[in-house]
């Protein structure tokens, strides 16, 4: 339920998603971003998301990330309703934290 909640559905392996080059996008606010996130990371705001979807090429996959995962799992609808391949990275701690192993 609460995963459902968060927009995660069923578990995925990031490392495999990350592996097809996929995009990382933090909607975290930019104060937020600057004091720390994923290297190669692009920074746009949930609530500035759908105006700034020409910035994220389609046809890879999306990874975003937030500081829970709650603002990325609804960052995950915006950009599957418009036709994206998106995953729910969760916080960005843990997603960077992965891209370290």
């Amino acid at each position: 339920m609460l995963r459902a909640l968060f927009g995660m559905g069923p578990k995925v392996d990031l490392t495999q998603v990350l592996a097809q080059d996929a995009t990382i996008v933090d909607v975290r606010t930019k104060s937020e971003y600057a004091e720390g996130h994923v290297k190669g990371s692009i920074n746009i705001p949930l609530d500035s998301l759908t105006q700034n979807l020409h910035r994220i090429p389609k046809g890879k996959p999306v990874i975003t990330c937030c500081r829970s995962g709650a603002r990325s799992g609804m960052a995950v609808d915006v950009f599957k309703g418009q036709g994206f391949e998106a995953y729910n990275g969760g916080p960005w701690t843990s997603l960077n934290n992965l891209l370290k192993k």
